[in-house]
């Protein structure tokens, strides 16, 4: 690759000065050659079991756990604006070692489901956490063997049950998050099974076993004690992994592959992008999302401006669609 300044100038011209497409906003935004429209972004909504009002999540200022009413209308208006598709993630009331209510027909999660997709139909993406981690009294993403670790195989079962109940529950794609190896062809191969090849698959491929889901695990009430380091992906390894996640989860059948967590892994991200025959998404997480809230609400940075930069930043790394709790808000913006 040539430097900058082995680029060719031509004869007789000026060398251009760049500033001078910066000099008022409309040449800002005239240049602009990065823009993200409310159809790329997916918010990711909470439900939760047993309550009777929605129930602020206190370290993530905004977010909330929703009863099934309000989410509902939290959803229609989020879709109104513009937003691109909803990833739903439950809340159960009881859990147990296995994650029963995870593929429980009357489980929160799948009775969400049904009750949106009655009321919105194909008019969003709707979309589906397919994961343990929410359902088991333990707090891992998959079951335990006899020794306390996570059973690979056995998880496996578990989640090819739970994408079967999201497809008849009336998800439109499933999100592979869990990252147990082979988890997207075992759920391929059920969904197919059970006469839902339409169903599309959004790998979590290259996911973190990062700090940043610390206000996730009180967003979904986490019973975890320890961490997920032994399946989720370290950060102290090269893009290559990331690489060899991707290819695997694309051969099994991935309709799509994430990033996750999205600002941290920037690199990841656009080699991900760059190498990835299918879309590319990139998650925004709770960690992102609570400390831009916690320094603007200290007075330490713009609040909007840095959603903007955020949210720009990933767009310009090679996403192609983005988890962020501000999605409703930003197409609101939009508009």
């Amino acid at each position: 690759m040539r430097s900058v300044s082995q680029l060719p100038v031509l004869p007789g011209f000026p060398v251009s000065r760049p500033r001078r497409l910066r000099a008022t906003p409309a040449l800002r935004r005239l240049a602009a050659d990065v823009s993200i429209a409310p159809s790329d972004l997916i918010l990711p909504m909470f439900v939760r079991e047993g309550i009777s009002e929605p129930r602020p999540i206190g370290s993530m200022p905004g977010v909330v756990q929703h009863t099934y009413s309000s989410l509902a209308e939290a959803a229609t208006e989020a879709v109104e604006a513009g937003v691109g598709g909803l990833m739903l993630f439950g809340i159960p009331e009881r859990k147990d070692a296995a994650g029963s209510g995870a593929d429980d027909p009357d489980g929160v999660l799948n009775v969400a489901l049904r009750r949106l997709r009655a009321e919105l139909g194909d008019a969003t993406v709707l979309m589906a956490d397919l994961c343990l981690d929410e359902f088991t009294d333990h707090g891992h993403c998959g079951v335990l063997d006899a020794d306390g670790r996570v059973d690979n195989d056995a998880t496996l079962v578990r989640y090819a049950a739970m994408g079967v109940a999201q497809a008849e529950a009336g998800a439109h794609l499933v999100g592979t998050s869990g990252m147990m190896d082979g988890q997207v062809g075992a759920v391929r191969a059920a969904l197919d099974g059970a006469g839902f090849a339409q169903t599309a698959i959004l790998a979590y491929a290259a996911k973190y076993a990062s700090a940043c889901f610390g206000p996730f695990r009180e967003a979904v009430d986490s019973s975890l004690r320890g961490d997920r380091k032994a399946y989720q992906q370290d950060h102290a390894r090269t893009v290559r992994e990331a690489l060899a996640e991707t290819a695997l989860d694309v051969a099994e059948g991935a309709d799509a592959v994430m990033v996750k967590p999205a600002l941290p892994y920037l690199d990841v991200l656009r080699a991900v992008a760059d190498a990835s025959p299918v879309p590319v998404a990139a998650y925004q997480v709770s960690g992102e999302y609570a400390m831009v809230e916690a320094a603007a609400r200290n007075g330490w940075l713009d609040r909007d401006r840095m959603v903007a930069e955020t949210l720009t930043a990933i767009r310009r790394a090679g996403a192609s669609m983005i988890l962020t709790y501000w999605a409703a808000e930003v197409a609101n913006f939009a508009r």
